[in-house]
């Protein structure tokens, strides 16, 4: 049957001769909404043309309001569904331009009392309304969710609820922390709010947050998701119709098992509350070292709508939300947000051929790793090794991985056994003519690097890809040895591969742009958030960590204990602490790459003593592959005992570290100044083309304190002057380890920053 679609706003009294409707009314339709109403149930669907989700920007919440008084005063609605017009997103939260237009916490707070008083508006409304949700539905698209009056969720599809805003540094403005604590309890609540953490539809229902669940549909003449997103909103329709005919009881809300019924009654006392909080912040405080005020800020919203009814929570949660819009660590994580958003994107367009065939050489860690988020994503990949043990013990590596994803039930067992069907083990190179891309993961030496680039060629296709997984090595030095050098690019994946999300792609003056775009077009379909950067020693990533470490091991060497060094530096925002780093890089490869650096980068990359690592290795003392390093590991234990023999390894290479620059804040500032100095440096060279990657690489890929925003986002909410003047002080002790580079002498004269 044809209808009629209007604009809201627009041509309201136009009558459409000759179109009847099946038990509905016209269609209204919005840029970002429609309604219709169908057998009594109003049908409101979040479109946002052109776009891939739904985001509750100033456009779509305005008319959201226009169509819910639409719906309150429609007397031939008698119940709503609220349900998307994208099969894969319900609405993925709120608009992050919204956060960034809050210039004081008054707007800030003022925002999230609209959103609160519109959802009052669906929450208090006479008339039944259902959530359908398929896709992701966090945020924002949770809290609208939630002040529904019942809702349904599709099992898989990759549906998920979550309220992730605490990773962008505030809390759920819309009611989510008080609506969340009403449907699930506390503890639940305080696990989603405070991790951010998603649930699938069934964990969903079996914690009080969802009410039903749909199984989804398999492809018939539409895909499967198509199917499947239809058949929810038949269900939908008819579940708000029962409702609104009063056929159909909402549930009753509460705890379900004695259990929860117990949580709850005694935590309707001071002691108990009182201790639940005091643990959930002794928490807080032990994983963030209180560097992130979201958590706290989410614990005392949630707190005071426990000890002071709603109003008391609503009005809290909308003032904090106002006073955490506003600080630097929400301005860094917003920021991280834009820089992973546009670092999963092809900025380089698509290839013209994608490569579906990946050869990998060498099934180490690094390899067998770059095969497992390969298989997954579909496609065919031929890993090979040297001989029997090696190619096995790969092969289990990746069964683990995709076994653990089947045991958490992130993936079903048949989808397990269809990923592993993708990997094809190989001893020799007879398969590698079908291959499109080929990426090496071998030992870190050049001349075995020049082997393999001229062995595997020989059977491979001329238009096939050459990829490096070095992490230190220029390409342009890999490429002598082939013949296609066009065809030759890096890619450096970082340790562990299936967790670590970054993937640094590194392009010569010779690699072809079909190479670049078919290089990225491969990290982004394994889940990597991508960066493209010049060629040089290091790149980018190693390059700006070795002369951060190179300090970190004079520092060990002028008697600061790994511990405190780790405890400083964890302080300082860094997820791991950086003796610990050193072990979990290697003390051989940082043995590696500093000699490499160190002849490349001259006395800039001074510091500690690189002969100090050499002899920890010659001691078999290589972090914790080796059982021994800074620390000592067990596998019986996770106890990390300080290596009492490092110590003394290090102490007999001793030095004295000036007392006027070893205060516990300058020995966080020495290796927090060289890191963002060279970071700043590898752009003024141009091996790094923006700011944005740079800091990305930087929080991603080598865990620079992320509430920072990255070392240029840092630089910024230091000021450049106040970074050179830090620097100058060190550098007065210590020469040209701590000289400022040109470029953020030029910004510090300048008074700019790298971000407007």
């Amino acid at each position: 049957m044809a209808q009629a679609c209007l604009r809201l706003g627009q041509l309201r009294s136009l009558v459409v001769p000759g179109v009847r409707h099946l038990s509905s009314t016209r269609t209204v339709a919005g840029k970002h909404l429609n309604y219709e109403v169908r057998d009594g149930v109003a049908v409101i669907k979040f479109d946002t043309p052109g776009a891939k989700v739904n985001s509750l920007g100033e456009e779509l919440t305005a008319e959201f309001e226009e169509i819910v008084n639409k719906f309150s005063s429609d007397g031939s609605a008698k119940a709503a569904v609220l349900i998307s017009g994208k099969p894969g997103c319900f609405i993925a939260g709120a608009d992050i331009k919204m956060l960034e237009k809050v210039k004081t916490a008054e707007d800030g707070a003022h925002l999230s009392k609209s959103c609160q008083d519109l959802l009052f508006k669906v929450e208090k409304s006479p008339k039944p309304v259902v959530a359908a949700i398929q896709g992701s539905c966090l945020g924002g698209g949770l809290e609208v969710a939630m002040a529904c009056h019942y809702r349904i969720a599709v099992d898989g599809m990759k549906t998920g609820l979550g309220l992730p805003e605490v990773m962008l540094g505030v809390l759920p403005g819309g009611g989510g922390t008080q609506r969340l604590p009403a449907l699930t309890g506390v503890p639940n609540s305080l696990d989603m709010a405070l991790t951010g953490k998603t649930l699938n539809a069934k964990k969903a229902k079996k914690v009080g947050l969802v009410d039903a669940v749909v199984a989804p549909l398999g492809p018939g003449l539409a895909p499967a998701d198509v199917n499947t997103h239809q058949y929810l909103e038949e269900i939908a329709i008819k579940t708000a119709r029962q409702l609104g005919e009063g056929t159909m009881k909402l549930p009753q809300r509460g705890p379900k098992n004695m259990t929860d019924k117990v949580t709850k009654m005694v935590l309707g006392y001071d002691f108990a509350k009182d201790y639940v909080f005091k643990t959930a912040k002794e928490k807080v405080m032990k994983q963030t070292n209180g560097l992130y005020p979201a958590p706290l800020k989410i614990l005392e919203a949630v707190r005071a709508g426990l000890d002071k009814g709603p109003a008391g929570g609503y009005e809290a949660e909308s003032k904090k939300f106002g006073e955490l819009c506003v600080t630097s660590e929400a301005k860094g994580l917003i920021s991280l947000f834009h820089g992973q958003t546009e670092c999963k994107k092809n900025k380089f367009g698509a290839p013209a051929k994608r490569s579906n065939t990946i050869g990998i050489l060498g099934a180490g860690l690094m390899g067998a790793g770059i095969a497992e988020v390969s298989v997954d994503k579909g496609m065919t990949t031929i890993l090979k090794d040297m001989n029997h043990a090696g190619l096995a013990r790969g092969m289990n590596q990746v069964q683990g991985g995709i076994d653990k994803k089947v045991k958490r039930k992130k993936i079903s067992k048949l989808d397990g056994e269809r990923y592993m069907a993708n990997l094809i083990p190989a001893l020799d190179y007879s398969d590698f003519k079908k291959v499109d891309m080929v990426i090496e993961a071998v030992f870190e030496d050049l001349s075995i690097k020049h082997r393999v680039v001229k062995e595997v060629e020989q059977h491979m296709r001329e238009d096939a890809i050459f990829a490096s997984n070095t992490s230190a090595l220029p390409i342009k030095d890999i490429a002598k040895a082939s013949v296609r050098p066009e065809k030759v690019v890096g890619m450096h994946y970082f340790s562990p591969v299936d967790k670590m999300q970054l993937l640094e792609i590194i392009t010569t003056d010779k690699t072809d742009a079909e190479t670049t775009k078919a290089a990225v077009d491969v990290g982004l379909r394994q889940g990597k958030v991508v960066i493209v950067v010049g060629d040089g020693p290091g790149f980018y990533t190693t390059r700006i960590l070795a002369p951060t470490l190179s300090e970190a091991i004079r520092l060990l060497q002028e008697g600061v204990d790994p511990k405190k060094l780790d405890k400083i530096t964890k302080g300082a925002g860094f997820p791991v602490g950086v003796a610990t780093l050193i072990d979990e890089v290697g003390i051989d490869v940082a043995a590696h790459v500093a000699e490499d650096l160190g002849k490349a980068y001259g006395a800039r990359f001074q510091g500690g003593d690189p002969e100090l690592l050499k002899d920890l290795v010659s001691a078999n003392m290589c972090g914790r592959k080796s059982g021994k390093g800074m620390f000592v590991y067990s596998k019986d234990s996770k106890d990390r005992p300080v290596n009492e023999e490092a110590k003394s390894i290090i102490k007999n290479r001793s030095l004295t570290g000036p007392e006027a620059v070893s205060a516990d804040e300058d020995i966080a500032l020495r290796l927090l100044t060289r890191f963002v100095n060279e970071a700043i440096f590898s752009h003024q060279d141009g091996v790094l083309k923006t700011p944005i990657e740079g800091d990305i690489g930087a929080v991603f890929g080598l865990g620079f304190p992320p509430f920072s925003g990255g070392p240029f986002r840092y630089t910024d909410s230091m000021g450049a002057q106040k970074l050179v003047d830090t620097m100058r002080r060190y550098e007065e002790h210590y020469g040209a380890a701590f000289t400022p580079c040109q470029l953020l002498l030029d910004m510090a004269k300048q008074n700019k920053k790298f971000y407007n």
